[in-house]
């Protein structure tokens, strides 16, 4: 069995040493233009001249939870694509988005300004009946941010293409639910796949549907945001804030607006990092499920981009 990987901007020898320890039984090499064929792969951000050299590949493993940057490439037909379900990234997701949800819900930004000026402020408490908060979708990561959110006792939206059921969380599905889901929503928190469909759905539309004083975390892809809308809304007062840890160019330019927005808090990319030892441990237990002609989670549905 022979392993190739190519994941682009990552240091490879640990990522190699680590495959290695895990699947002593295959060989496993970093890509170089012109490499013999390989049987599987792992990969992050590979150039299409990967896959042109590579089409005899069976399955193909990504290092994080999306794929959409992969399927923007010409890919062999017979190979599978296999996408980390979890390794430990949701509970990162859900440390991010409640630190953001709790972070607005208690003024927290504001009692910082305060400080800084050497101001004791008082502010009146809020309810969190006030502040229903929207997930819009309901995967993995999703699921875990949802039912992270209903331990501090916000009322939880969750919104799926197909219906799903959580407990403590109010379901919607489908496009003809999302106006409703939006309305019944204060705070929305992006995590839906990049696809055809979902590109630009956080728009002046469908943001000017959230309640009132709304408040916006993107934690999936830039490409969700249209970023003029968002300003336009914040800039009117129909929304309050927004946290965004992703953007159409990373890293941000220097030139955009959002470094210099008042209430928009960003961060760098860091909301769920790959976790090296435990994405390792993952893809060769799924490798070795495939070897042994078995089903495994997480496989790709190219058609839908998921």
């Amino acid at each position: 069995m022979k392993i190739t990987f190519c994941c682009t901007g990552t240091e490879p020898e640990p990522w190699l040493a680590g495959l290695r320890a895990a699947l002593p039984q295959a060989q496993v090499e970093l890509w170089q233009a012109g490499a013999s064929p390989a049987d599987y792969a792992v990969v992050w951000a590979p150039p299409q001249q990967f896959f042109d050299e590579q089409p005899q590949l069976k399955a193909v493993f990504a290092i994080g939870a999306g794929v959409d940057a992969l399927l923007k490439l010409r890919l062999p037909a017979s190979a599978s694509f296999v996408r980390l379900d979890d390794a430990g990234m949701a509970v990162q997701m859900a440390e991010y988005v409640c630190h953001a949800v709790i972070r607005h819900f208690r003024e927290l930004d504001l009692y910082a300004a305060d400080i800084s000026q050497c101001r004791w402020s008082v502010r009146p408490s809020r309810k969190r009946a006030d502040f229903p908060v929207g997930v819009m979708g309901l995967g993995v990561l999703g699921q875990r941010v949802a039912h992270a959110l209903t331990q501090f006792e916000f009322p939880v939206n969750g919104w799926s293409r197909t219906a799903k059921s959580l407990d403590g969380v109010r379901g919607f599905a489908g496009a003809q639910q999302l106006d409703a889901f939006l309305a019944a929503s204060r705070i929305l928190v992006n995590l839906l796949p990049l696809t055809v469909e979902t590109q630009g759905i956080m728009n002046r539309h469908t943001l000017s549907r959230l309640q009132p004083g709304g408040f916006v975390i993107n934690v999936a892809r830039g490409a969700h945001l249209v970023d003029e809308d968002l300003l336009a809304l914040l800039d009117s007062g129909h929304l309050a804030g927004a946290t965004l840890d992703v953007f159409h160019t990373e890293p941000l330019p220097l030139t955009h607006p959002f470094w210099r927005h008042p209430r928009i808090t960003i961060t760098p990319h860091t909301s769920a990092r790959t976790l090296r030892e435990i994405s390792i441990a993952q893809i060769a237990g799924k490798l070795a499920a495939l070897a042994r002609g078995e089903p495994v989670a997480g496989m790709v549905d190219v058609a839908r981009g998921y």
